[in-house]
């Protein structure tokens, strides 16, 4: 296949990825001085109409959700010779077939990614969307914030069947926090439109069984079959060909509860009644069986987050937020219900704190300050602070013991103080490393008027002591 030199305005870098119905390729915008991933249609299918407006669907969808745990377009066009192309983020982290192909995923690490994907899914079912085709080529990883500096160089991944929606890179391992992104919706379909196909949609072991009935009605159950399908996948010590019938033929790897084979069981039921009725309904039932003490409220979540340079570094989605005010107020920053002061020559950038959602199922509100916010995350030399604030966290446990699960295994950790700032009663942990990060600070407290949970996480600069800390922490305001 010879590569197009442009696309668009977009110049070429190379092929990502080949699939039954669509290329993908690496592009340049020079505007924004970032790569892409541009979807073409294949030559195969050009002039197949419904496979067109099947392509194009998938775009129109993917725009007019704009959500973070979806693949972003950017924009839309046709080749010279007429055939539909699609420009969309580039999934800097790989997929999740591209991480299993290299390794097994730790048990804690793919329990809370199981979770991710059911709340990217709820996603499509809360807006009626049906995806059809949830298989590990389909979720990708981003970087949060993106790496700066050249594009990698890893070994392309291939192409789901329907096109891998952002051709993603290969690798085995990242750094940085990270969002979970559902792809390739070109199999989805609205609920009102989704029965009685003619074509056989989805992807055998991941496909439910109705799929194959050309005039079943195919619901957000069938998304339901795909999950506990990734889930007996990531969990089962010997995943089959085919779903266990009962809890007791389901053999999970070790540290996996055992109510999460009954659950896996259901999610795989073949008649699409005895399933979960929605991605919603089974990460709720995820999560009572993973911790059916502290995960009681069906919003509760846990975040999933990637170790940065030995030092686990809460998960943030950018999005807009604007500085507090001007003249002698220029040293705040506001964020959503957040305002926070900032320390001299820092700035401050809005976020959702990934993971955390409240009763709406829309993630909570968070910021990032530092003297760089958008390299904090990725650069271990960057001093800086994440402050994100959860209603739904504090229903299920206190400031100490939301600390006590955000341990940094290769630190020491000082012993265990408070302090009394801005009305709030914080419990403070520091944590001092060997390597990269030399010091780390976790601090949380209870807002006494929302009743919600407030989580500051501190790489103080290398000059800065308890008394940086505690100042910060006294410029946290909730309204």
């Amino acid at each position: 296949m010879t590569a197009p030199q442009r696309i668009g305005p977009y110049s070429i870098e190379r092929l990502l990825g080949v699939g039954s119905f669509a290329t993908v390729w690496l592009g340049y915008d020079p505007v924004l001085d970032g790569y892409v991933a541009i979807k073409v249609l294949a030559e195969n299918w050009s002039h197949d109409l419904r496979v067109r407006e099947r392509f194009r669907d998938e775009a129109r969808l993917l725009r007019r959700l704009e959500h973070e745990r979806l693949v972003r377009v950017h924009a839309v066009g046709e080749l010279p010779d007429g055939r539909p192309y699609a420009v969309l983020a580039w999934a800097n982290g790989g997929s999740l077939r591209d991480r299993l192909a290299f390794a097994e995923i730790s048990v804690p690490a793919a329990l809370r990614l199981l979770g991710e994907i059911c709340a990217g899914v709820s996603v499509l079912h809360r807006h009626g969307v049906v995806h059809r085709d949830l298989t590990p080529g389909n979720i990708l990883f981003h970087s949060t914030p993106a790496p700066s500096g050249p594009e990698p160089t890893g070994s392309p991944s291939g192409a789901e069947p329907s096109g891998n929606a952002s051709g993603v890179e290969s690798t085995g391992a990242t750094s940085g926090a990270e969002r979970v992104l559902i792809a390739d919706l070109g199999l989805a379909k609205a609920l009102a439109a989704a029965s009685g196909l003619t074509a056989r949609a989805g992807t055998p072991g991941y496909m439910a069984p109705e799929q194959d009935d050309p005039g079943a009605v195919i619901d957000t159950r069938a998304d339901v079959y795909g999950l506990g399908r990734l889930g007996i996948r990531l969990l089962a010590a010997a995943p089959g060909p085919d779903p266990p019938r009962s809890a007791g033929a389901l053999r999970l790897r070790d540290g996996v509860s055992p109510r999460v084979a009954a659950v896996l069981v259901r999610a795989t039921a073949h008649r699409p009644g005895d399933r979960y009725p929605d991605a919603a309904a089974l990460h709720a039932a995820l999560d009572r069986a993973v911790d059916p003490v502290r995960q009681s409220s069906p919003m509760a979540r846990r975040p999933y987050r990637m170790l940065l340079a030995g030092a686990a570094v809460a998960a943030v989605a950018v999005v807009g937020a604007e500085p507090g005010g001007t003249g002698a107020e220029r040293d705040t920053y506001t964020a959503g219900p957040l305002t926070v002061t900032l320390p001299d020559g820092w700035s401050a950038t809005g976020a959702t704190w990934a993971g955390q959602y409240d009763a709406d199922g829309e993630a909570e509100p968070a910021l990032v300050m530092s003297p760089q916010p958008r390299r904090w995350a990725a650069d271990p030399g960057v001093p800086g602070a994440f402050v994100g604030v959860s209603v739904s966290t504090a229903a299920r446990t206190t400031p100490a013991g939301f600390l006590a699960g955000r341990t940094h295994g290769d630190c020491t950790s000082a012993p265990v103080r408070t302090t009394r700032q801005a009305g709030v009663e914080w419990t403070v942990v520091a944590y001092r490393c060997d390597r990269d990060r030399p010091r780390i600070v976790e601090s949380a407290g209870l807002h006494p008027a929302r009743g919600a949970l407030v989580y500051v996480q501190v790489v103080p600069p290398l000059d800065g002591g308890p008394d940086f800390v505690d100042g910060l922490l006294a410029g946290v305001r909730v309204r």
